[in-house]
């Protein structure tokens, strides 16, 4: 039997996944819960496979992944995602993901998904694959130039670094040094000076301009 934790700030979905995955035979969900209980959970339950969300509102999935293979290396995650952008592909691949599907996947195909991870094999669609493939071989550019990089100042690029790697705010305070509140004026700063809009824009910038791991 196949061990799964589903990790998802969505209740209702993660619900629906429990009933779909355990109608398997040999997959059993065993817990549920989101990304701000993922890392505590995963340790309690120790699971086959984690089949987590890449964006959510505590930190994302990238996080948990990066803090769970310190402890556990030999977890195998499997992310499902509504994007199916180049830059958040490869992100959780690069943090320790197997596996990358988007959320149009059927339970079925999903199932077989889960079990091809948890023996080994890495689980893209066609697409995707395509995009990890290209990324490891360095067919990926830089982007052309940094003007806009420049323009931010060493402590607000070491900011965007913890808020791309889905820090929250306290936690990024504590690792620097600093107030929350002096990181929220950096984040402010940071937003305006790039013209964005969200976190999650500034993590995507971030990792277009290659500034996380």
């Amino acid at each position: 039997m196949i061990r799964v934790i589903v990790v998802d700030d969505e209740k209702l979905l993660r619900s629906g996944l429990r009933l779909i995955l355990n109608s398997a035979e040999d997959i059993q969900v065993v817990s549920t819960c989101d990304d701000l209980e993922a890392v505590d959970e995963i340790r309690r339950e120790v699971p086959d496979v984690v089949l987590l969300d890449v964006h959510m509102p505590g930190g994302g999935g990238e996080e948990v992944i990066r803090r769970v293979l310190l402890q556990r290396p030999v977890t195998r995650f499997l992310a499902l995602s509504v994007s199916d952008a180049p830059e958040d592909v490869i992100a959780v691949v690069r943090a320790g993901a197997r596996g990358y599907v988007t959320k149009t996947i059927s339970g079925t195909d999903l199932a077989d998904a889960i079990r091809r991870v948890h023996g080994g094999d890495a689980v893209f669609s066609p697409r995707l694959a395509g995009f990890v493939l290209d990324a490891f071989a360095g067919a990926i550019p830089e982007p052309a130039g940094d003007a806009e990089l420049d323009q931010l100042t060493p402590r607000e690029r070491e900011v965007l670094q913890h808020i791309a790697r889905g820090y929250l705010y306290k936690e990024i305070a504590l690792r620097l040094g600093i107030s929350a509140k002096t990181v929220e004026a950096h984040v402010s700063s940071v937003l305006r000076k790039l013209q964005l809009s969200t976190r999650h824009e500034l993590s995507r910038w971030a990792v277009q301009r290659r500034l996380v791991d």
